[in-house]
């Protein structure tokens, strides 16, 4: 089985409507984005999924198909932050790959000159704290009923990994550029 992180291309299109449709949890990772065609999903791929100076997103490929994504926005180079998030499909989920494909932008954004890197998950996402422990970011606190999706708030719990933070004992996954 090979995974890789590799920038993200038209053609994923197929892939990433799959998974939109698949996993109605993703709707919430998309921020109310249409994807309902592969049109769509493409546009999509173009506008918020790119390698630039302030956005990086990377798939998550298992056998060379779309199994997921993680990324980092809000790139501040003054103070040296992002955002970082992720996400995989159902089926890719149990395998550690999230929490690999987390440490592994983690290392380049620091070697690319990043310190602080935060997320954040509500707090009944357990999986999503799991990831991000295991990818050595440390729980810093509560934001209460920060995210609202329908009608329902949620808290969130906040963590981070700093440059000088140790560096966890996982298997770097390939990335391919």
């Amino acid at each position: 089985m090979t995974v890789q992180l590799r920038p993200w291309t038209p053609e994923d299109a197929p892939a990433l409507l799959a998974a939109y449709e698949e996993n109605p949890d993703l709707h919430t990772q998309f921020g109310g984005a249409n994807l309902s065609t592969v049109d769509k999903a493409r546009e999509l791929i173009s506008q918020r999924l790119p390698l630039t100076d302030s956005l990086r997103n990377w798939a998550i490929t298992i056998d060379h198909v779309v199994a997921g994504n993680v990324g980092l926005s809000a790139i501040e180079r003054t103070h040296g932050t992002a955002w970082v998030y992720y996400w995989l499909t159902s089926a890719a989920r149990g395998h550690g790959y999230a929490s690999r494909a987390l440490a592994t932008v983690a290392t380049k954004a620091f070697t690319d000159g990043l310190f602080r890197l935060e997320l954040g998950h509500r707090v009944n996402n357990p999986a999503s704290c799991s990831v991000a422990r295991r990818a050595g970011f440390i729980v810093e606190g509560l934001e209460r009923q920060k995210l609202q999706y329908g009608a329902e708030r949620f808290d969130v719990e906040t963590h981070a990994r700093l440059r000088t933070d140790p560096v966890p004992n996982l298997e770097a996954i390939p990335t391919v550029r």
